[in-house]
């Protein structure tokens, strides 16, 4: 199987836009081939089966430009290949490729720690004892690259020397914020950005709540520091125990309705401060082969 030919095809595929990205991503898995699909795709609509080139579809110049967004930096991992990531591959919203801009990993726990826009002093202080403390014991740190939680926890790990993912919720060629752009080269240089979206793609109102799902399926954990009922990170909080993942709370968001009721979930954990995670961690990591880090 002519593995460029593979991604150009899954490539094809979706910029048809004549059915959901789940439903393609679903079938590709089932058939084991995205040539196979693209194929049955123009033959049902009457445009001819074309495996290579042809009027419909040239996979060669696909081919071409995933091989220049490459030499730009932008790895693209698909679905169908082996070092997709693994823990992300058993969620329902997985997404059918992944850019990735820096150094994957393929034994690094992770966890995610994220939370509000607009934190109080307090916040910051928890998500950088937290990122921080995590990072230097070994554990990479994932959040979204937002401002707020997500830029102290993201400095944080950067701060004592560890390893932070960024997983963002534009393509890899844009920064948001505007003012992370340094953080986000930063990130890329020492440890990971991954973007679900087309290198181009701006910031939008779907794109966010997409973005928080592929953070819960790459994570380990969730630890959410503070965040509203309206906000990824309570979305996040409920992602990860829909994915079976653990989800720390901090005791202060018990303020929070929301937060009271998750805490009543299996998999919760209220913690009081970064050592009731840290406490947790070796009963995390899985051990009896049913999950992999990729």
């Amino acid at each position: 199987m002519d593995q460029d030919l593979e991604r150009a095809a899954l490539v094809a595929l979706l910029r048809r836009e004549d059915r959901s990205w789940p439903d393609l991503t679903d079938q590709i898995e089932s058939v084991g081939s995205a040539r196979e699909v693209l194929d049955s795709a123009l033959d049902a609509s009457g445009q001819g089966a074309l495996f290579d080139t042809g009027p419909a579809v040239d996979l060669e110049a696909v081919a071409d430009e995933i091989a220049s967004w490459e030499r730009e930096g932008m790895r693209l991992v698909t679905i169908l290949d082996e070092d997709y990531p693994f823990y992300l591959r058993l969620v329902h919203q997985r997404p059918p490729f992944l850019f990735l801009r820096g150094t994957p990993a393929e034994d690094d726990p992770r966890v995610a720690v994220v939370g509000t826009r607009t934190p109080t002093p307090e916040g910051v202080a928890h998500a950088r004892a937290v990122a921080g403390g995590l990072a230097e014991r070994g554990v990479t740190v994932v959040s979204g690259l937002a401002a707020g939680i997500d830029t102290a926890a993201h400095g944080a790990a950067l701060a004592v020397g560890g390893r932070t993912v960024a997983v963002v919720g534009t393509g890899l060629r844009r920064a948001y914020p505007a003012q992370n752009a340094r953080l986000q080269q930063e990130i890329a240089e020492r440890g990971l950005v991954i973007s679900q979206f087309w290198p181009d793609a701006p910031p939008s109102k779907t794109s966010f709540p997409m973005r928080n799902a592929v953070m819960s399926g790459y994570s380990l954990a969730t630890v959410v520091i503070e965040a509203a009922y309206r906000s990824g990170a309570r979305m996040q909080a409920r992602l990860a125990l829909e994915h079976g993942r653990r989800v720390f709370l901090m005791r202060s968001l018990m303020t929070h309705e929301w937060a009271r009721e998750y805490a009543t979930r299996p998999n919760t954990t209220v913690i009081d401060g970064p050592e009731d995670v840290f406490r947790q961690l070796d009963s995390l990591v899985p051990t009896t082969g049913e999950l992999t880090w990729a």
